[in-house]
């Protein structure tokens, strides 16, 4: 594996890696009882630390494929809700999201900050460190 894709590899991995640390922090720590969105945005961040992990292990640049796709899916449910959070037009009309409310925001840091806006950053890492392995691959297979 070339050394450029060894390292978007690595920083997808952490970025993966603290935002599971981090979602685990305000759940298990804080004892902020997470939404039905934030339980899907988890179902696609957790796995990424394992499979960047083992991709690290072996070498593997394809990961990126799954990676890429998985945080495509997971900017989609943090842009979501998101915006259930903080466009007016979304919050009128949000629909029931379970015991807790999907457009509740635990989190408010510099009045734009919550946890959505956070795993959705992540989220957009991970996909461009994805891109830009993919590119470095196929560049590398011509």
């Amino acid at each position: 594996m070339k050394k450029q894709v060894e390292n978007l590899s690595i920083v997808a991995w952490v970025t993966a890696l603290v935002a599971t640390l981090g979602s685990l922090y305000f759940s298990q720590v804080r004892m902020y009882e997470p939404c039905t969105l934030c339980w899907y945005q988890r179902i696609v961040m957790y796995p990424l630390v394992i499979i960047f992990i083992i991709g690290i292990i072996k070498k593997d640049a394809t990961v990126a494929l799954y990676s890429a796709v998985l945080s495509f899916i997971g900017m989609g449910l943090s842009s979501y809700h998101y915006m259930l959070q903080k466009v007016p037009v979304f919050t009128q009309s949000a629909p029931a999201c379970g015991r807790v409310p999907c457009t509740g925001a635990y989190i408010n840091w510099f009045g734009f900050v919550t946890i959505p806006f956070l795993a959705m950053t992540a989220f957009i890492i991970i996909f461009v460190c994805s891109l830009f392995m993919l590119k470095l691959t196929k560049e590398d297979s011509k």
